[in-house]
Parts: structure tokens; sequence; C-alpha cells
């Protein structure tokens, strides 16, 4: 007979405290309209506008978002140690008419001193890397804070890759892309977007795979 054992919670709990503290620290964040954030630049416009209204349902506690924010955290150590600032905030703001919009974003690391933005992603496969939303992202942080290299970096079950990224040609973009999110305009931007939202039951864009 195949020994049976009980059921333990004690560090299930407290990864579950410490995602769910995160969540509620930004509850205001996320409400609040005048706050855009850079992955609201580079996925679908209408995503900003449910998180407003449902802003619960962007909270998950799923294996591969605990397993991705261990990998961060790891690597953020290693790389803290190796003179990388770690979840450093960037923010500038842009005016759209006679409103002003907080775009803000979190930068895994970044090194001023030699210009180089770090963005790491986990993923349950390296097929199809580096993924066009992804560059995006870290091509803002690129023109948030002047740095003229990015490096991105996947770690997934079968590889670890990384890519450097070059900053942005269009120096437009910031404003062409937060016109677009406030006036909703692009849904969904990238057509695998839908199968993957956490609001594509109650969207009236999804669009069908």
């Amino acid at each position: 007979m195949l020994e049976e054992f009980l059921s333990s919670d004690v560090i299930t709990k407290i990864l579950y405290e410490e995602k769910y503290r995160d969540f509620k620290e930004r509850y205001n964040e996320l409400i609040d309209p005048s706050i855009i954030y850079v992955t609201d630049l580079v996925s679908c416009s209408h995503k900003y506008h449910l998180r407003h209204v449902l802003p619960e349902l962007t909270f998950a506690f799923e294996p591969p978002h605990v397993l991705g924010d261990l990998v961060h955290r790891g690597l953020e150590e290693i790389l803290s140690a190796k003179g990388f600032k770690v979840e450093y905030p960037v923010e500038t703001i842009v005016s759209i008419g006679e409103k002003q919009y907080h775009v803000k974003g979190r930068i895994d690391a970044y090194d001023p001193d030699k210009g180089i933005v770090v963005e790491i992603k986990t993923a349950r496969s390296s097929q199809g890397t580096p993924h066009y939303h992804h560059i995006e992202q870290i091509r803002f942080y690129l023109l948030f804070t002047g740095a003229k290299k990015g490096v991105l970096i996947y770690i997934t079950p079968d590889r670890i890759v990384e890519y450097s990224i070059d900053p942005w040609e269009d120096t437009g973009i910031l404003e062409t892309r937060v016109k677009e999110t406030i006036d909703d305009k692009v849904h969904p931007r990238w057509d695998w977007e839908c199968r993957y939202c956490l609001f594509n039951r109650l969207c009236p864009y999804r669009k069908e795979q």
C-alpha cells in the first residue's frame, strides 16, 4: 500500500499572502484612469478600460505566475549583487488634450552607468521568442531611461536565451500609444491576445481563434 501524507499549506499560504498584498497595494492605481502602465501600451486597449471596472479579475494566483515571480526574484538578486538597480520604477507624464496621464513601469534590472535595461521573462516554451510585445515593452523602458541597450532574457524549461534590443526609432510612439489606449482604438493588438485574456468572457471585442 502506498503511504499517504497529510496536506500542508504552510508555504502556499505565505506565497498567496505575498501575492495578494502586492495586489492590494496596487489596487488604487488599477482603478485610476489617469495611470497607464507600460504593459497597457503594448496590449489590447480595451484591457485598460475593463481593468478600471473589474480590477479584481486581474488578481491571479496560479503556478505559472508564482514560478515567474520566483525566477524574477532569484535573478534580480543576482543582478543586484552585480550592481544593477532592480525593480526600478519609471514614470513620465503625457498630456492628451487637457488631461495628463501618468505612464508607469517597473524595470526588472537597470544599470544606469552602462545604459543597460534588462527585462526577464518566463514561459512554458521558448517557441516564437522574442515576442514582439516584450520587445515593445523593453523599448519603452529604453525610451524612458535614455539607455541604449536592452537585454530581453527568456528562462523556459527548454532554453535560456537572451536578445539584444535597440531603442525605438519612432520617438513619437509614446503619445501615439497613450492616445490609442485612452480612446480604446486597438482591440486586440495581437491576434493571440483574446485567447489568454482575463477578460475574454466579458469583452465585446473578443476575436474567436
